[in-house]
């Protein structure tokens, strides 16, 4: 059964005045009232003005970009962040970020030097020294950028800009502009896979394999994010393992250079590992 609408019953001349049948409010009883929208403040209309110019700028970018005029797309992008209305710009945003870390790091470096005055102190036995000794740091507290208004949009203006310094091979100018995506939105993922881009680009597999996860906890149903921290674990793993061995050959030739002056060399010693408890048992070997 369908049901009609009548208007009888209803003020009839209330909705009339307010012109607008979205704004009529229809009331149980019979009466209408018209709710009134307040005209924009000059305020607000200027960010709406400023946003409108910002996408347009963006979207210039976004062609050129297509192009692979990357210069053109980057001034581009640059007009758009400036455009973007909003109290902080990137500069602004990293400073902030910047001191927050250099105050950090000072009350860590102040607790480290007061915990090791407090164990001299202590007595060697003193059950709560052990204790102290054998906790794990907190890690340091990370910096957090207030709710900025258009935020998500200025995060985009900035990861567009890094996408375009990377294929001008500006890399340390591109992480920065990711910097301020990632601190502006969090949870931006495109802005985390392209400073793990900029970051692989400059042989910083490490950090380049952490954003890479960050990106993939964000959207652990994504293939191709999974087969980037797959790609970038293993190139990690490589790195690490021949760091290891320089390292090794390293100690090696120092640990030969001392021995030396016994007439010896770390060849006269065999390091044998226990599989039952992961030690080692070193044995002299004297050669004739």
């Amino acid at each position: 059964m369908t049901t009609k609408f009548s208007s009888e019953g209803f003020d009839l001349d209330a909705m009339a005045a307010g012109g607008d049948e979205d704004n009529v409010i229809y009331e149980v009883g019979g009466s209408a009232t018209v709710e009134k929208k307040e005209p924009p403040s000059p305020a607000e209309e200027e960010e709406d003005d400023g946003i409108a110019t910002a996408e347009q700028w963006k979207a210039q970018g976004n062609e050129e970009f297509k192009k692979a005029n990357y210069l053109e797309a980057y001034d581009l992008y640059t007009e758009a962040i400036e455009a973007c209305p909003g109290p902080l710009k990137g500069e602004d945003i990293l400073k902030q970020r910047d001191e927050f870390n250099e105050r950090e790091r000072a009350k860590a470096f102040s607790r480290q030097r007061l915990d090791e005055e407090t164990r001299r102190d202590r007595k060697a036995n003193d059950d709560s020294a052990k204790k102290k000794e054998t906790e794990k740091p907190k890690p340091p507290p990370e910096f957090s950028l207030q709710p900025q208004p258009w935020g998500d949009k200025l995060a985009v203006y900035y990861c567009n800009r890094a996408a375009a310094l990377i294929h001008m091979e500006r890399y340390e100018d591109a992480i920065k502009d990711c910097d301020v995506s990632i601190l502006v939105n969090p949870k931006y993922t495109k802005a985390l896979v392209r400073r793990s881009a900029a970051y692989e680009k400059s042989d910083n597999t490490e950090d380049a394999l952490r954003d890479a996860k960050s990106a993939l906890e964000l959207e652990p149903s994504n293939a191709s994010l999974r087969t980037s921290v797959a790609r970038l674990q293993k190139i990690e793993d490589e790195r690490l393992e021949k760091l290891k061995e320089e390292t090794m050959g390293k100690l090696k030739d120092l640990g030969n250079s001392i021995l030396g002056n016994f007439g010896l060399s770390l060849d006269n010693f065999q390091a044998v590992q226990d599989p039952n408890t992961g030690s080692y048992n070193i044995s002299f070997n004297q050669k004739t």
